[in-house]
């Protein structure tokens, strides 16, 4: 097994809740009393621009809230929008924090997210202390499970994919991982992560706790 010199993670779901995944926009839209499979009908579209950096936050809320009068602004809504990401129950933090320590990894953030709800992110949850790149979509302009952002995280970090692992909880962001030969993990738990690490002969050196 060749030794595993880079992690790649997930935000949403592995780190921090999904923001604004069909959970997050069904609260959001209860706030502002919006009705939910309107909005769901104009959301798929411009999130696909959105998460890949081809439109602004402003003009995606133009095309799925703002098309007509509100008595809220945009600024509002964002507000509303950003509260959704909270530090998710069992978060792997601890287990990335100590991996941090690591003079021998490479920690990147490779995930499907919104520039502006990105930048919120890594700023507000201090991600920039654990990462040394940041592969995100809106930066790539590509999404997971689409094997081109995993080829493209290759070439950028000049990695061998038998010496990449990806951690994700959504099974097809596995996959694509896997398509191209990175060790795909899905995750599951802190717990259940340590041990697939142990199994690859990642060490977590220091006790990783609770973030």
């Amino acid at each position: 097994m060749a030794t595993i010199t880079t992690i790649l993670w997930d935000v949403g779901g592995v780190l921090l809740t999904n923001g604004w995944d069909h959970q997050g926009r069904a609260a959001v839209l209860a706030q502002f009393g919006l009705g939910r499979d309107a909005f769901e009908q104009r959301h798929e579209q411009p999130n696909d621009a959105w998460e890949k950096g081809l439109i602004t936050v402003e003009e995606y809320l133009n095309k799925t809230v703002f098309y007509q009068p509100r008595s809220f602004t945009p600024a509002d809504f964002f507000a509303a929008m950003k509260a959704q990401s909270q530090v998710l129950k069992d978060s792997a933090l601890g287990i990335l924090s100590s991996l941090a320590t690591s003079q021998s990894l490479t920690l990147g953030m490779l995930n499907n997210e919104a520039r502006e709800l990105n930048d919120y992110r890594i700023g507000q949850f201090r991600l920039r202390e654990y990462f040394n790149v940041f592969l995100s979509s809106c930066y790539v302009a590509l999404r997971k499970p689409g094997s081109q952002i995993f080829r493209l995280a290759l070439n950028v970090l000049q990695a061998d994919a038998a010496s990449v692992v990806f951690v994700d909880d959504r099974p097809e962001n596995v996959e694509g991982a896997n398509s191209v030969g990175i060790h795909g993990i899905r995750y599951q738990g802190s717990e259940h992560l340590k041990a697939e690490f142990e199994r690859l002969g990642i060490s977590l050196g220091a006790e990783a706790v609770p973030q």
